[in-house]
Formats: structure tokens, sequence, C-alpha cells
């Protein structure tokens, strides 16, 4: 018996393959870049999630003393502050949780209508809450000891009025933005049921 001929293309060598380049290209980078600013939005999150856990601590601890005083102004005053504080930790809490959400598990870029007002409420939120708490300790706190500072806690209210007023027409404006763009809508509230 013969052995069998090689065949004519098991014989050919193989064409070299061109060398890699061993920088990255610049597709390459966008993406690494766009991690890496998650991953400092994470960080972010993570400290503002220990401020509000070392301000509802500090909360705690001037409700633990407002107990153990005769139940007086003095420990109506302390309970009051410690739902200004109260109020500090939970905007702490809710950026730590808007960020994480936004800019860590969606990546959102911020760039449609409703995107923005999303983003923008969330915020808007908290800190009208926040101030309106405020507001409400200074109320207290220049009613019980110092009535001159009643002008500040009236320029807190207005304040808050003001917040409110313009995040209102914002909202409504931006109404007209978004129905130019139903599919950024949409697209957001896929990504809302990711996260539930």
């Amino acid at each position: 018996m013969k052995p069998a001929a090689p065949s004519p293309d098991s014989q050919a060598p193989a064409p070299p393959t061109p060398p890699r380049d061993p920088r990255p290209s610049d597709e390459d980078a966008v993406p690494l870049l766009l991690r890496g600013f998650s991953v400092v939005h994470a960080a972010l999150a993570l400290l503002f999630t220990v401020m509000a856990l070392l301000l509802l601590a500090i909360a705690a601890k001037e409700t633990w003393m407002a107990l153990h005083l005769d139940w007086n102004d003095e420990a109506a005053q302390l309970v009051i502050e410690a739902m200004g504080v109260l109020a500090a930790a939970v905007v702490a809490l809710q950026i730590a949780q808007t960020i994480t959400e936004e800019e860590v598990i969606r990546s959102a870029h911020i760039s449609a209508p409703t995107r923005v007002r999303r983003f923008l409420s969330r915020f808007m939120v908290v800190i009208v809450v926040a101030l309106a708490i405020e507001a409400l300790v200074a109320t207290f706190r220049s009613a019980h000891s110092d009535s001159t500072l009643l002008l500040h806690a009236a320029a807190m209210v207005l304040a808050v009025g003001a917040l409110l007023t313009g995040w209102g027409l914002f909202i409504r404006l931006n109404r007209a933005a978004e129905e130019l763009e139903p599919e950024a809508m949409q697209e957001a509230k896929r990504e809302d049921h990711k996260l539930k």
C-alpha cells in the first residue's frame, strides 16, 4: 500500500497574522474611562451612605439625651434638632441611592429631557423636604429661644416655596420636550423595571 499523498492545501504555509498593536484604541479607552467614572461614583455613594449613618447615630444620641431629660422645652428643642439631623441623613442617603442607581447601575448619560427631569426631580424632592424640615426646626427654635431668628426661618420657608415653584415650572416646560422624544420615556421605564 502506498501512503496517501498529502494534499496541496495542507502544504501551503499559513499567511502571517499582522502584529497586534498593544496600545488601546480610542474605542477601548472610552468604556474604560466610563467604568472609571462608575467606580468614582460608587465611592461617592459609599461616602454619602457613611455620612448618613453617622448623622443617624448623632440623631439617635440627641433623642436618647432628650428621653433622659424632663419633658420640657429643652427636651422638645433636642427632639426638634434631632429631626433636622435626621432630615440631613435622609438627604445624604437619597443622594447616595440616586448616584448608585443613575451612575453606577444604569450608567445613564443624561441627555434626553426625560432623564434630565427624572434625575433633577429626585434631587429636588429630597432637598425641598429637607429644607422644609429645617425651616420647621428654625421656626420652633426661634419661637422658643430667640425671636430675632424668626426672619431667618421665614426666609427658609420662602426659599422652599421658590424652589417648589421653579421645580414645577421646569416640569411643566419640560413636558413639551418629552413629547418630542417618546422613545426616551419608554427606555427609562424599561430601565425602571430592571431595577425592581
